[in-house]
Protein backbone atom coordinates (compact mmCIF):
# COMPACT_ATOMS: atom_id res chain seq x y z
CA UNK A 1 0.00 0.00 0.00
CA UNK A 2 3.18 2.02 -0.12
CA UNK A 3 2.83 5.12 -2.57
CA UNK A 4 6.49 5.35 -2.87
CA UNK A 5 8.24 3.63 -5.91
CA UNK A 6 10.20 0.76 -4.90
CA UNK A 7 14.07 1.34 -5.24
CA UNK A 8 17.07 -0.64 -4.76
CA UNK A 9 19.87 0.90 -2.53
CA UNK A 10 23.35 -0.25 -4.26
CA UNK A 11 26.45 -0.35 -1.80
CA UNK A 12 29.70 -0.97 -3.61
CA UNK A 13 33.26 0.70 -2.84
CA UNK A 14 34.59 -0.03 -6.52
CA UNK A 15 33.15 2.75 -8.76
CA UNK A 16 33.70 1.25 -11.97
CA UNK A 17 31.72 -2.13 -10.88
CA UNK A 18 28.86 0.51 -8.78
CA UNK A 19 28.27 2.19 -12.40
CA UNK A 20 28.21 -1.09 -13.88
CA UNK A 21 25.63 -2.92 -11.46
CA UNK A 22 23.89 0.89 -11.13
CA UNK A 23 23.31 0.72 -15.10
CA UNK A 24 22.27 -2.94 -14.92
CA UNK A 25 19.47 -2.70 -12.98
CA UNK A 26 18.11 0.55 -14.61
CA UNK A 27 18.03 -1.01 -18.04
CA UNK A 28 15.66 -3.77 -15.86
CA UNK A 29 13.31 -0.93 -15.16
CA UNK A 30 14.29 -0.23 -10.98
CA UNK A 31 15.35 2.91 -9.33
CA UNK A 32 18.83 2.70 -8.19
CA UNK A 33 20.44 4.82 -5.02
CA UNK A 34 24.00 3.83 -5.22
CA UNK A 35 26.44 4.42 -2.41
CA UNK A 36 30.31 4.50 -2.13
CA UNK A 37 30.40 3.37 1.25
CA UNK A 38 28.27 2.19 3.71
CA UNK A 39 28.07 5.12 6.34
CA UNK A 40 26.22 7.33 4.11
CA UNK A 41 23.92 4.51 2.75
CA UNK A 42 22.88 4.01 6.87
CA UNK A 43 21.96 7.69 6.63
CA UNK A 44 19.08 6.63 3.96
CA UNK A 45 18.11 3.43 4.85
CA UNK A 46 15.46 3.72 7.76
CA UNK A 47 12.53 0.90 8.52
CA UNK A 48 10.70 2.63 6.21
CA UNK A 49 13.08 2.89 2.94
CA UNK A 50 10.56 1.83 0.07
CA UNK A 51 13.34 -0.70 -1.22
CA UNK A 52 15.73 -3.33 -0.93
CA UNK A 53 19.46 -3.03 -0.51
CA UNK A 54 22.42 -5.01 -2.56
CA UNK A 55 25.41 -4.50 -0.80
CA UNK A 56 29.08 -5.84 -1.34
CA UNK A 57 30.37 -7.78 1.69
CA UNK A 58 34.24 -6.46 1.28
CA UNK A 59 34.63 -3.16 2.20
CA UNK A 60 36.45 -0.23 4.35
CA UNK A 61 34.97 1.24 7.50
CA UNK A 62 31.53 -0.95 7.64
CA UNK A 63 31.50 -4.62 5.80
CA UNK A 64 28.78 -5.31 3.83
CA UNK A 65 27.76 -8.30 6.80
CA UNK A 66 28.19 -5.14 9.38
CA UNK A 67 25.82 -3.27 7.41
CA UNK A 68 23.23 -6.26 6.83
CA UNK A 69 23.38 -6.47 10.92
CA UNK A 70 22.62 -2.64 11.55
CA UNK A 71 19.67 -2.59 9.00
CA UNK A 72 18.47 -6.02 10.03
CA UNK A 73 17.78 -4.35 13.72
CA UNK A 74 16.24 -1.06 11.93
CA UNK A 75 13.65 -3.34 9.91
CA UNK A 76 14.35 -7.43 9.96
CA UNK A 77 12.31 -7.12 6.54
CA UNK A 78 14.52 -5.53 4.57
CA UNK A 79 16.23 -7.83 1.70
CA UNK A 80 19.68 -7.67 1.46
CA UNK A 81 21.68 -9.46 -1.43
CA UNK A 82 25.02 -9.48 -0.37
CA UNK A 83 27.75 -9.46 -3.04
CA UNK A 84 30.56 -11.89 -2.43
CA UNK A 85 34.04 -12.53 -3.31
CA UNK A 86 34.83 -17.08 -2.98
CA UNK A 87 36.80 -16.43 -0.27
CA UNK A 88 33.44 -14.66 1.14
CA UNK A 89 30.98 -17.10 0.71
CA UNK A 90 30.94 -18.90 4.32
CA UNK A 91 30.38 -15.59 6.04
CA UNK A 92 27.49 -14.89 3.03
CA UNK A 93 26.42 -18.34 3.97
CA UNK A 94 26.35 -17.67 7.92
CA UNK A 95 24.71 -13.95 7.09
CA UNK A 96 21.82 -16.32 4.90
CA UNK A 97 20.81 -17.96 8.44
CA UNK A 98 20.89 -15.22 10.30
CA UNK A 99 17.86 -13.34 7.47
CA UNK A 100 20.11 -11.91 4.57
CA UNK A 101 17.87 -12.69 1.25
CA UNK A 102 20.53 -13.98 -1.10
CA UNK A 103 23.85 -14.01 -2.14
CA UNK A 104 25.63 -13.51 -5.44
CA UNK A 105 29.45 -14.79 -5.55
CA UNK A 106 31.55 -12.66 -8.25
CA UNK A 107 31.50 -12.69 -11.38
CA UNK A 108 28.04 -13.27 -11.43
CA UNK A 109 25.23 -13.25 -14.40
CA UNK A 110 23.36 -9.87 -14.16
CA UNK A 111 19.97 -12.18 -15.36
CA UNK A 112 20.81 -13.79 -11.90
CA UNK A 113 21.11 -10.15 -9.78
CA UNK A 114 17.98 -9.01 -11.60
CA UNK A 115 15.73 -12.60 -10.95
CA UNK A 116 16.97 -12.11 -7.04
CA UNK A 117 16.33 -8.51 -6.71
CA UNK A 118 13.02 -8.97 -8.34
CA UNK A 119 11.67 -11.46 -5.96
CA UNK A 120 13.04 -9.56 -2.99
CA UNK A 121 11.21 -6.27 -4.22
CA UNK A 122 8.01 -8.50 -4.72
CA UNK A 123 8.61 -9.53 -1.13
CA UNK A 124 8.99 -5.92 0.01
CA UNK A 125 6.41 -4.88 -1.35
CA UNK A 126 4.00 -7.25 0.38
CA UNK A 127 5.87 -6.49 3.94
CA UNK A 128 4.94 -2.58 3.24
CA UNK A 129 1.70 -3.40 2.52
CA UNK A 130 1.05 -5.20 5.45
CA UNK A 131 2.86 -2.54 7.69
CA UNK A 132 0.44 -0.37 6.28
CA UNK A 133 -2.61 -2.35 7.12
CA UNK A 134 -1.53 -2.90 10.26
CA UNK A 135 -1.25 0.75 10.94
CA UNK A 136 -4.59 1.21 9.50
CA UNK A 137 -6.03 -1.45 11.35
CA UNK A 138 -4.52 -0.03 14.72
CA UNK A 139 -5.73 3.43 14.03
CA UNK A 140 -9.59 1.73 13.78
CA UNK A 141 -9.01 -0.40 16.60
CA UNK A 142 -8.90 2.69 19.19
CA UNK A 143 -12.93 2.88 17.77
CA UNK A 144 -13.27 -0.96 17.90
CA UNK A 145 -14.74 -1.43 15.09
CA UNK A 146 -12.55 -1.94 12.09
CA UNK A 147 -13.36 -1.51 8.32
CA UNK A 148 -13.67 1.87 6.25
CA UNK A 149 -16.88 0.82 4.08
CA UNK A 150 -19.62 3.31 4.62
CA UNK A 151 -21.60 0.56 6.82
CA UNK A 152 -18.77 0.40 9.40
CA UNK A 153 -17.75 4.13 9.51
CA UNK A 154 -21.60 4.68 9.78
CA UNK A 155 -21.84 2.33 12.82
CA UNK A 156 -18.50 3.71 14.33
CA UNK A 157 -19.86 7.15 13.88
CA UNK A 158 -23.13 6.24 15.72
CA UNK A 159 -21.31 4.20 18.47
CA UNK A 160 -20.90 7.35 21.13
CA UNK A 161 -24.68 8.95 20.53
CA UNK A 162 -26.14 5.41 21.33
CA UNK A 163 -23.74 5.02 24.42
CA UNK A 164 -25.12 8.30 25.64
CA UNK A 165 -28.69 7.98 24.53
CA UNK A 166 -29.05 4.51 27.32
CA UNK A 167 -31.99 3.05 25.32
CA UNK A 168 -32.22 -0.82 24.47
CA UNK A 169 -30.94 -1.97 20.94
CA UNK A 170 -30.97 -4.91 18.98
CA UNK A 171 -28.37 -5.99 17.04
CA UNK A 172 -28.93 -7.97 14.20
CA UNK A 173 -26.43 -10.11 11.67
CA UNK A 174 -25.29 -13.15 10.83
CA UNK A 175 -23.03 -15.57 12.52
CA UNK A 176 -19.62 -14.36 13.31
CA UNK A 177 -20.29 -10.90 12.19
CA UNK A 178 -19.08 -9.48 15.97
CA UNK A 179 -22.49 -8.45 17.04
CA UNK A 180 -21.49 -9.20 20.70
CA UNK A 181 -18.69 -6.85 20.28
CA UNK A 182 -20.71 -3.92 18.86
CA UNK A 183 -22.54 -4.45 21.75
CA UNK A 184 -20.00 -4.26 24.48
CA UNK A 185 -18.00 -1.09 22.67
CA UNK A 186 -21.91 0.65 23.33
CA UNK A 187 -21.65 -0.34 26.52
CA UNK A 188 -17.83 0.65 27.20
CA UNK A 189 -18.87 4.08 25.81
CA UNK A 190 -21.65 5.03 28.00
CA UNK A 191 -22.11 6.17 31.42
CA UNK A 192 -22.67 2.26 32.50
CA UNK A 193 -19.57 1.19 31.65
CA UNK A 194 -18.19 1.23 35.54
CA UNK A 195 -20.86 -1.54 35.93
CA UNK A 196 -21.49 -4.78 34.22
CA UNK A 197 -22.38 -5.78 31.70
CA UNK A 198 -23.71 -9.67 32.23
CA UNK A 199 -24.41 -11.83 28.87
CA UNK A 200 -27.20 -14.38 28.91
CA UNK A 201 -26.69 -16.86 26.51
CA UNK A 202 -30.59 -17.39 25.56
CA UNK A 203 -29.61 -20.18 23.54
CA UNK A 204 -28.22 -22.22 25.50
CA UNK A 205 -29.90 -21.43 29.16
CA UNK A 206 -31.45 -24.86 30.35
CA UNK A 207 -35.01 -24.59 31.84
CA UNK A 208 -33.78 -24.64 35.44
CA UNK A 209 -31.63 -21.75 34.92
CA UNK A 210 -35.15 -20.02 33.26
CA UNK A 211 -37.30 -20.73 36.48
CA UNK A 212 -34.73 -20.18 39.13
CA UNK A 213 -31.51 -18.61 38.99
CA UNK A 214 -31.73 -15.78 35.97
CA UNK A 215 -34.77 -13.93 37.43
CA UNK A 216 -34.05 -14.80 41.39
CA UNK A 217 -33.96 -11.83 43.28
CA UNK A 218 -30.14 -12.15 44.76
CA UNK A 219 -26.96 -13.93 43.08
CA UNK A 220 -24.73 -14.16 40.42
CA UNK A 221 -26.65 -15.66 37.99
CA UNK A 222 -29.15 -13.02 38.35
CA UNK A 223 -30.07 -10.28 36.15
CA UNK A 224 -29.90 -7.96 39.36
CA UNK A 225 -26.40 -8.56 39.15
CA UNK A 226 -26.32 -6.46 35.95
CA UNK A 227 -28.14 -3.57 38.15
CA UNK A 228 -27.03 -0.18 37.46
CA UNK A 229 -25.09 -1.81 33.79
CA UNK A 230 -25.86 -3.73 31.06
CA UNK A 231 -27.92 -6.89 29.83
CA UNK A 232 -26.41 -8.53 26.69
CA UNK A 233 -29.32 -11.11 25.61
CA UNK A 234 -27.28 -12.82 23.00
CA UNK A 235 -29.34 -14.83 20.21
CA UNK A 236 -32.43 -13.16 21.55
CA UNK A 237 -34.04 -15.22 18.13
CA UNK A 238 -32.91 -18.73 19.51
CA UNK A 239 -34.41 -18.42 22.87
CA UNK A 240 -37.44 -20.42 23.69
CA UNK A 241 -40.48 -18.54 23.97
CA UNK A 242 -41.13 -18.96 27.94
CA UNK A 243 -37.91 -17.18 27.80
CA UNK A 244 -39.07 -14.95 25.78
CA UNK A 245 -42.15 -13.99 27.69
CA UNK A 246 -40.33 -13.50 30.66
CA UNK A 247 -37.74 -11.39 29.10
CA UNK A 248 -40.57 -9.63 27.95
CA UNK A 249 -41.82 -8.73 31.45
CA UNK A 250 -38.68 -7.90 32.98
CA UNK A 251 -38.19 -5.03 30.44
CA UNK A 252 -41.41 -3.70 30.77
CA UNK A 253 -41.28 -3.67 34.07
CA UNK A 254 -37.61 -3.09 35.30
CA UNK A 255 -38.05 -5.60 38.25
CA UNK A 256 -38.16 -9.25 39.25
CA UNK A 257 -40.21 -10.44 41.78
CA UNK A 258 -39.32 -10.16 45.79
CA UNK A 259 -39.31 -12.56 48.31
CA UNK A 260 -42.08 -10.76 49.86
CA UNK A 261 -44.77 -9.20 47.48
CA UNK A 262 -42.95 -5.79 46.70
CA UNK A 263 -40.83 -6.53 43.40
CA UNK A 264 -37.18 -5.33 43.00
CA UNK A 265 -36.47 -2.54 40.41
CA UNK A 266 -33.25 -2.64 38.62
CA UNK A 267 -31.86 -0.52 36.42
CA UNK A 268 -31.00 -1.66 33.14
CA UNK A 269 -29.86 -1.19 29.78
CA UNK A 270 -30.96 -3.88 27.80
CA UNK A 271 -28.83 -5.13 24.50
CA UNK A 272 -29.77 -7.90 22.43
CA UNK A 273 -28.46 -9.42 19.39
CA UNK A 274 -29.78 -11.84 16.53
CA UNK A 275 -29.34 -12.93 12.66
CA UNK A 276 -31.59 -11.15 10.55
CA UNK A 277 -34.65 -11.67 9.62
CA UNK A 278 -34.42 -13.30 6.56
CA UNK A 279 -31.78 -16.01 8.29
CA UNK A 280 -34.28 -16.18 11.68
CA UNK A 281 -37.78 -16.31 10.22
CA UNK A 282 -40.48 -13.56 11.31
CA UNK A 283 -42.07 -15.30 14.15
CA UNK A 284 -38.48 -16.64 15.89
CA UNK A 285 -38.53 -13.69 17.99
CA UNK A 286 -42.07 -12.73 20.25
CA UNK A 287 -43.71 -9.49 18.81
CA UNK A 288 -44.04 -8.20 22.48
CA UNK A 289 -40.56 -8.55 22.89
CA UNK A 290 -39.52 -7.43 19.69
CA UNK A 291 -41.48 -4.25 20.24
CA UNK A 292 -40.40 -3.69 23.22
CA UNK A 293 -36.10 -4.24 22.17
CA UNK A 294 -36.06 -2.44 18.83
CA UNK A 295 -36.28 0.92 19.74
CA UNK A 296 -33.27 1.16 17.87
CA UNK A 297 -32.67 -1.51 15.33
CA UNK A 298 -29.10 -2.05 13.86
CA UNK A 299 -27.50 -3.88 11.36
CA UNK A 300 -23.91 -5.54 11.01
CA UNK A 301 -22.95 -6.51 7.19
CA UNK A 302 -21.42 -9.62 6.24
CA UNK A 303 -17.66 -9.64 5.01
CA UNK A 304 -18.96 -10.25 1.52
CA UNK A 305 -20.86 -6.90 1.60
CA UNK A 306 -18.03 -5.21 2.71
CA UNK A 307 -15.32 -6.86 1.52
CA UNK A 308 -12.99 -2.88 1.27
CA UNK A 309 -12.77 -4.00 4.87
CA UNK A 310 -11.24 -7.78 4.94
CA UNK A 311 -7.43 -6.70 4.76
CA UNK A 312 -7.63 -4.12 8.00
CA UNK A 313 -9.84 -7.08 9.61
CA UNK A 314 -6.94 -9.54 8.80
CA UNK A 315 -3.93 -7.65 9.45
CA UNK A 316 -5.37 -6.75 12.86
CA UNK A 317 -6.38 -10.01 13.73
CA UNK A 318 -3.06 -11.50 12.18
CA UNK A 319 -1.63 -9.29 14.85
CA UNK A 320 -3.53 -10.21 17.94
CA UNK A 321 -2.63 -14.12 17.03
CA UNK A 322 0.80 -12.80 16.76
CA UNK A 323 0.98 -11.77 20.25
CA UNK A 324 -1.29 -13.99 21.64
CA UNK A 325 1.06 -17.01 20.12
CA UNK A 326 4.27 -15.70 20.67
CA UNK A 327 5.32 -15.86 16.99
CA UNK A 328 6.33 -13.66 14.22
CA UNK A 329 3.82 -11.98 11.82
CA UNK A 330 4.43 -13.84 8.57
CA UNK A 331 4.76 -12.14 5.07
CA UNK A 332 1.50 -11.86 2.67
CA UNK A 333 2.09 -13.95 -0.38
CA UNK A 334 -0.02 -13.88 -3.11
CA UNK A 335 -1.74 -16.79 -2.60
CA UNK A 336 -3.18 -15.44 0.67
CA UNK A 337 -4.27 -12.27 -0.65
CA UNK A 338 -6.00 -14.00 -3.25
CA UNK A 339 -7.62 -16.19 -0.86
CA UNK A 340 -8.30 -12.71 1.21
CA UNK A 341 -10.32 -11.34 -1.74
CA UNK A 342 -11.92 -13.65 -3.61
CA UNK A 343 -13.36 -15.98 -0.64
CA UNK A 344 -16.48 -14.95 0.73
CA UNK A 345 -15.98 -15.90 4.23
CA UNK A 346 -19.34 -17.34 5.06
CA UNK A 347 -18.41 -17.40 8.64
CA UNK A 348 -17.41 -13.49 8.18
CA UNK A 349 -15.16 -12.33 11.18
CA UNK A 350 -14.90 -15.47 13.26
CA UNK A 351 -13.89 -17.80 10.13
CA UNK A 352 -11.42 -14.63 9.24
CA UNK A 353 -9.73 -14.72 12.97
CA UNK A 354 -9.15 -18.88 12.28
CA UNK A 355 -7.38 -17.89 8.92
CA UNK A 356 -5.23 -15.68 10.84
CA UNK A 357 -4.08 -18.30 13.49
CA UNK A 358 -3.22 -20.90 10.87
CA UNK A 359 -1.03 -18.25 8.83
CA UNK A 360 0.69 -17.35 11.81
CA UNK A 361 1.55 -20.68 13.51
CA UNK A 362 2.69 -21.23 10.09
CA UNK A 363 0.40 -23.94 9.01
CA UNK A 364 -1.11 -23.65 5.29
CA UNK A 365 -3.40 -21.42 6.07
CA UNK A 366 -5.46 -22.40 1.76
CA UNK A 367 -5.83 -26.04 3.00
CA UNK A 368 -8.04 -28.03 5.04
CA UNK A 369 -10.54 -27.72 1.83
CA UNK A 370 -10.97 -23.76 1.58
CA UNK A 371 -7.89 -23.05 -1.46
CA UNK A 372 -8.32 -20.17 -3.28
CA UNK A 373 -10.31 -21.32 -6.57
CA UNK A 374 -6.93 -22.05 -9.14
CA UNK A 375 -8.24 -19.81 -11.59
CA UNK A 376 -8.37 -16.99 -9.62
CA UNK A 377 -4.40 -17.52 -8.49
CA UNK A 378 -1.54 -16.47 -11.02
CA UNK A 379 0.66 -18.98 -11.92
CA UNK A 380 3.63 -17.92 -9.30
CA UNK A 381 1.14 -18.11 -6.50
CA UNK A 382 0.20 -21.47 -7.05
CA UNK A 383 3.99 -22.92 -7.89
CA UNK A 384 4.58 -20.91 -4.51
CA UNK A 385 1.57 -22.51 -2.42
CA UNK A 386 3.03 -25.72 -3.64
CA UNK A 387 6.44 -25.61 -2.79
CA UNK A 388 5.25 -24.35 1.14
CA UNK A 389 3.19 -27.34 0.83
CA UNK A 390 6.05 -29.19 -0.19
CA UNK A 391 8.61 -27.88 2.60
CA UNK A 392 6.55 -27.86 5.59
CA UNK A 393 5.33 -31.70 4.55
CA UNK A 394 8.81 -32.74 4.55
CA UNK A 395 9.27 -31.02 7.66
CA UNK A 396 6.51 -33.11 9.53
CA UNK A 397 7.75 -36.28 7.79
CA UNK A 398 11.08 -35.83 9.52
CA UNK A 399 9.64 -34.19 12.75
CA UNK A 400 11.38 -31.05 12.04
CA UNK A 401 14.68 -32.53 11.36
CA UNK A 402 15.99 -30.10 8.31
CA UNK A 403 18.51 -31.93 7.41
CA UNK A 404 16.54 -34.60 7.00
CA UNK A 405 14.07 -32.65 5.30
CA UNK A 406 16.28 -31.28 2.94
CA UNK A 407 17.73 -34.62 1.68
CA UNK A 408 13.96 -35.55 1.30
CA UNK A 409 13.37 -32.80 -1.11
CA UNK A 410 16.36 -33.36 -2.95
CA UNK A 411 17.91 -29.50 -2.57
CA UNK A 412 21.07 -28.10 -1.92
CA UNK A 413 20.85 -26.46 2.21
CA UNK A 414 21.03 -22.83 0.45
CA UNK A 415 18.04 -23.53 -1.86
CA UNK A 416 16.39 -24.63 1.26
CA UNK A 417 16.79 -21.73 3.55
CA UNK A 418 16.27 -19.27 0.88
CA UNK A 419 12.68 -20.83 0.25
CA UNK A 420 11.64 -20.72 3.61
CA UNK A 421 12.59 -17.43 4.21
CA UNK A 422 10.87 -16.40 0.62
CA UNK A 423 7.64 -17.99 1.40
CA UNK A 424 7.79 -17.13 4.66
CA UNK A 425 8.07 -20.34 7.25
CA UNK A 426 9.17 -19.92 10.34
CA UNK A 427 10.83 -22.75 11.21
CA UNK A 428 11.12 -21.65 15.00
CA UNK A 429 7.48 -21.80 15.25
CA UNK A 430 7.10 -25.22 14.06
CA UNK A 431 9.76 -26.02 16.20
CA UNK A 432 8.04 -24.50 19.39
CA UNK A 433 4.71 -26.42 18.31
CA UNK A 434 7.27 -29.80 17.51
CA UNK A 435 8.02 -29.66 21.54
CA UNK A 436 4.51 -29.89 22.40
CA UNK A 437 3.20 -31.78 19.72
CA UNK A 438 4.06 -35.30 18.04
CA UNK A 439 2.90 -33.66 14.68
CA UNK A 440 2.69 -30.16 15.07
CA UNK A 441 2.37 -30.00 11.21
CA UNK A 442 -0.66 -31.34 10.69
Amino acid sequence: MTEAPLRVALVEDDEDLRASIAQTLRLAGFAVDAFAAAPPALAQLDADYPGILVTDVRMPLISGIELFGMLRDRDATLPVILITGHGDVAMAVDALKAGAWDFLTKPFDPDRLIASVTRALQTRTLALENRGLRAAAEADADGGLIGESPAIRRLRAMIPALAAADIDLLIEGETGTGKDMLARLIHNGGKRRRRRCMTVACAALPDALIDGDLFASVGEGSVVAADGGTLLLDDIDRAPRRLQDRLAQLIATRSVPGRGRDPIAIDLRVIATAREEAQRGPEAIDPALLYRLAAVRLRLPPLRERREDVPLLFAHLAAQAAARLRARLPVLTDATRGHLIHHDWPGNVRELAHFADRLVLGLDPLGDGIAAPAATLPLPARVDAFERAAIIEALAATDGEVGAAITRLGIPRKTFYYRVQRLGIDLAVLKRRRAGDSNPLR
